[in-house]
């Protein structure tokens, strides 16, 4: 069988008992809504069903490799918490790492119900807790200042609004409660986009999308800033994985759940455009051992909520060695 070359006591609270937010219409009060999330929750739904949910596990590898690095930064925070909240959280790819050294409880929060309880309780170390809620309406389910930990593994980039949801995630922490996201950047399947747009430019003389826009990372300071948080820490990273074709990739995206879910996007692409896009692909940036490459762009970020025991830069003019004398 071909598949890409990979790197490397449970309590259920229900507060989205259907797709939590439709499909935009001219009359949409609130953000921009550039995503269908309707139609992502289907297609989320979709993925953890297809035959059994065996194909959704078959593509966890970048999560899991995603989730294999947040938990060492977690680590990195000498401290336990009596709970984390894991905030879409899909089966659990993150809260499967913690251990009770870690903390006591994982409650996870995600808006498809079908891969929320994709796995059972055997697969945790800790305790479960599972909400089936939509991530863009936190604080209707999560009390403000009651979170020590929120992580995210790779679910804000199909939040609409993204900065009033870092203002939620900052509003239902405790004081000196940590958010750890881990978000795909702009750069993530560059190679996919290219080639379906020159398909398409000389097959059908237009550009239509087919891979969603995500967030710049010189951005995501500002909005981390913005929504309040302090002791910011902000950087990118990279997942780079092999395809047999462009096909292999696109077949794994969708049992991933990460199919287009723009609003307004185009539902089919021709077949010869495919064909051409195939090609492009393998002329560009194909290996040398015939497969392609596929980069997907980590942007990462940690936030603190401010409280008066968190340390505080000196105040300008105070200090008392000249640089001149130090360099």
């Amino acid at each position: 069988m071909h598949r890409r070359i990979p790197l490397s006591l449970s309590r259920v609270r229900t507060f989205a008992s259907h797709s939590p937010s439709p499909p935009s219409g001219p009359n949409t009060v609130g953000p921009y809504q550039v995503f269908d999330r309707h139609a992502k929750v289907l297609q989320r739904d979709r993925s953890a069903t297809r035959d059994g949910g065996a194909r959704s596990r078959t593509t966890d590898y970048v999560r899991d490799e995603v989730a294999d690095r947040m938990i060492e930064r977690l680590l990195d925070i000498k401290r336990k918490f009596n709970t984390i909240l894991d905030l879409g959280s899909g089966p659990g790819h993150f809260s499967k790492l913690l251990d009770a050294e870690v903390t006591n409880k994982a409650v996870l929060l995600e808006s498809s119900e079908k891969l929320l309880h994709r796995d059972p309780d055997s697969e945790f170390e800790v305790e479960v807790e599972r909400i089936h809620a939509d991530e863009e309406r936190l604080l209707d389910v999560v009390e403000p200042n009651s979170q020590e930990a929120i992580v995210s593994c790779l679910s804000l980039h199909w939040i609409n609004d993204l900065p009033g949801v870092l203002v939620q995630i900052k509003e239902a922490l405790k004081p000196d409660g940590v958010f750890i996201g881990a978000m795909f950047g702009g750069d993530t399947l560059f190679e996919l986009r290219t080639s379906l747009q020159l398909a398409e430019l000389e097959r059908e003389g237009g550009i239509s999308p087919h891979v969603s826009p995500m967030t710049d990372t010189r951005d995501v300071s500002n909005l981390l800033g913005r929504a309040g948080f302090t002791l910011l820490t902000v950087d990118i990273d990279e997942v780079r994985v092999a395809y047999p074709s462009m096909f292999e990739l696109m077949e794994d995206l969708q049992d991933m759940g990460e199919s287009n879910a723009i609003v307004g996007r185009r539902n089919f692409i021709h077949r010869d455009t495919l064909a051409a896009a195939s090609a492009i692909y393998k002329a560009l940036h194909g290996n040398e051992d015939g497969s392609v490459p596929a980069t997907f762009q980590i942007i990462w970020m940690i936030g603190w909520k401010p409280a008066p025991t968190q340390p505080k830069p000196l105040e300008r003019g105070s200090a008392k060695k000249s640089m001149k004398d130090v360099l």
